[in-house]
């Protein structure tokens, strides 16, 4: 069956602002705000038994952890009265533990009246500042200016940046399950789950959710994108809330989920990169953080608690893969993966996406090359990896309708427990990644990318990565015929996983052999100062950069393509 594309923007499921949940949320913002703190004091009570030696310990190991953030790994979006706040809870800890005579129960209430300024402070800075006037605007001016670079790209002479003739639509394909996902968010509440491979992410999911016409979704936004200017805006106006990957500690963990889950409870639309971070290899991410993800089955669970059994109180998860030919940040994505698994033998270096200046320049140079983008929305899911029907019901394996509340019950009542929802977090995120396996759709880049780093790896079989990534450039030379040969024998198989539906290929491969490789050529990497791949003067398929080769290779790793070799 032929894929859909959107070639519109569809009319909005809620049209007036006062129906969407996160202008709700954004009015209550204050009230919100305060139950987190209040709940995840609650959740790290648990967590500690009430014990005070054990809660102490907690406060002084974020305490600890917190003071060594500001001094060795500071950032610009970090609050000016950081290390105020952090000495004045030293001083209060110093306080209570120097009273000797103080009973558990009052210590227990010393120090949980020092865990409430924690928790209260973490609240706050994680929490969302979406504006609707925001919103607006800033849909308006990514639609308008990215269209309009669009335009100059592809429509000659000076009138062309006033052109309509070619919209985002053209540029960004928006394939799959949209039509689903309309519907269920109209129902109850979505959580949108999308692989993760550039900064660029954000906006582009943003923009998506706009054009099929949903309300502004709430998503977990790295903090480290507000350092830089342009992107901080769009992020608040967007609906982000922050997540500070720096802190590791219980008590940030521990109010980051109770946020994420009590936002899904209130009927937010959710969005989070279920990875954590950007895929450092250039692979589909196989092993997925189940932090957040945890949250939403918490959410599902309590809303049964409550009496929500109908369809207004089910949690829907929706895997979404974005498809790339070129990843700005890959040299330095690619550099810190290798550093990180070969240790020593590989460093490190900056991100590209260090400042507005340098994403300005991107941002230009991308939409003036005629290079494609795919956003691919999956089946929606329940949140124990069930696929649901047009009305929201969870199906079994066979087709059958299930009733996703009876996986909660125990002894005849929906209750708490952990390790059994942990479990269902376990497979509910390997659902998730067998999921973007089959919606990934196989760009000419890709191809091209996979086959000839899999026939260099031929050719020397006795070097491990480490030493294939070392390779002399000027040494790699694969004749074209030869790549030819492997690059149909690869998208051959690839077609048969299509049939299988494992994978799924983009319309720029219908053409001849000969026209996909020079398409795959012509995008892969384009913007790298060194190509990973291009033909040289002979007509030889050749590398300028190695790692980066590797980077675009692991596109297509996870399907078994590497026995073809």
């Amino acid at each position: 069956m032929e894929e859909k594309y959107i070639k519109h923007r569809y009319e909005p499921i809620l049209p007036s602002k006062d129906e969407w949940p996160v202008v709700k949320l954004a009015r209550e913002r204050k009230e919100f705000v305060k139950k987190v703190s209040e709940k995840s004091q609650d959740r790290i009570l648990r967590l500690t038994s009430q014990n005070p030696d054990i809660l102490k310990e907690e406060l002084e190991t974020t305490l600890y952890r917190e003071k060594l953030r500001i001094k060795q790994n500071p950032w610009v979006v970090d609050p000016d009265d950081d290390l105020d706040f952090w000495n004045k809870v030293k001083d209060a800890l110093l306080q209570v533990n120097s009273e000797t005579k103080l009973s558990k129960s009052q210590r227990l209430e010393a120090y949980r009246e020092i865990l409430q300024r924690i928790t209260t402070r973490y609240s706050e800075e994680i929490a969302s500042n979406f504006k609707h006037h925001h919103y607006k605007f800033t849909r308006s001016v990514v639609t308008y200016g990215f269209a309009r670079l669009l335009n100059a790209a592809r429509v000659k002479g000076f009138r062309s940046i006033f052109s309509n003739q070619y919209t985002l639509q053209d540029k960004i394909q928006i394939t799959g399950q949209t039509d689903q996902l309309r519907d269920l968010a109209t129902k109850g509440t979505v959580v949108m789950v999308p692989t993760h491979f550039s900064n660029l992410d954000s906006i582009l999911i943003g923009w998506t959710i706009s054009v099929l016409g949903l309300p502004p979704f709430i998503y977990g936004a790295g903090l480290n994108l507000f350092n830089i200017s342009i992107f901080a805006y769009f992020m608040d106006a967007l609906g982000a809330y922050k997540v500070d990957r720096r802190k590791k500690n219980l008590m940030y963990l521990e109010t980051l989920k109770t946020y994420s889950k009590e936002a899904i409870q209130f009927g937010c639309h959710s969005l989070f990169f279920p990875g954590g971070t950007r895929s450092r290899s250039g692979m589909i991410e196989s092993k997925l953080k189940l932090g957040l993800l945890s949250t939403a089955i918490e959410a599902q669970r309590t809303n049964y608690q409550k009496g929500f059994k109908d369809i207004s109180g089910k949690v829907f998860i929706v895997p979404v893969t974005i498809n790339y030919h070129f990843v700005l940040e890959a040299p330095s994505l690619i550099r810190e993966y290798l550093s990180i698994t070969g240790q020593e033998r590989y460093y490190k270096e900056n991100d590209e996406f260090s400042s507005s200046y340098k994403i300005s320049k991107f941002l230009v140079k991308f939409f003036t090359k005629g290079s494609d983008i795919s956003v691919s929305v999956g089946k929606a899911m329940d949140v124990l990896g069930n696929y649901v029907d047009e009305h929201g019901e969870s199906l079994d394996k066979n087709g059958r309708r299930i009733d996703t509340q009876d996986y909660f019950i125990s002894n005849g009542e929906i209750t708490v427990d952990q390790q059994r929802e942990e479990e269902y977090t376990f497979l509910l995120g390997k659902r998730i990644v067998e999921e973007f396996h089959k919606i990934n759709r196989v760009f000419s880049s890709h191809l091209v990318a996979f086959t000839a780093f899999e026939m260099i790896k031929e050719q020397n079989q006795k070097l491990d990565l480490f030493d294939l990534i070392r390779l002399p450039e000027e040494e790699i030379s694969i004749p074209y015929d030869d790549f030819k040969a492997a690059c149909q024998k690869v998208y051959d198989r690839i077609l048969e996983l299509k049939k299988e539906k494992q994978i799924n290929v983009a319309p720029h491969m219908k053409r001849s052999m000969d026209e996909i490789i020079q398409h795959g050529l012509d995008n892969v990497g384009m913007y790298h100062a060194k190509r990973p791949l291009i033909r040289d003067k002979s007509g030889a398929i050749v590398t300028e950069d190695m790692s980066l080769l590797y980077f675009y290779h692991n596109r297509l790793h996870g399907y078994g393509l590497e026995k073809l070799f």
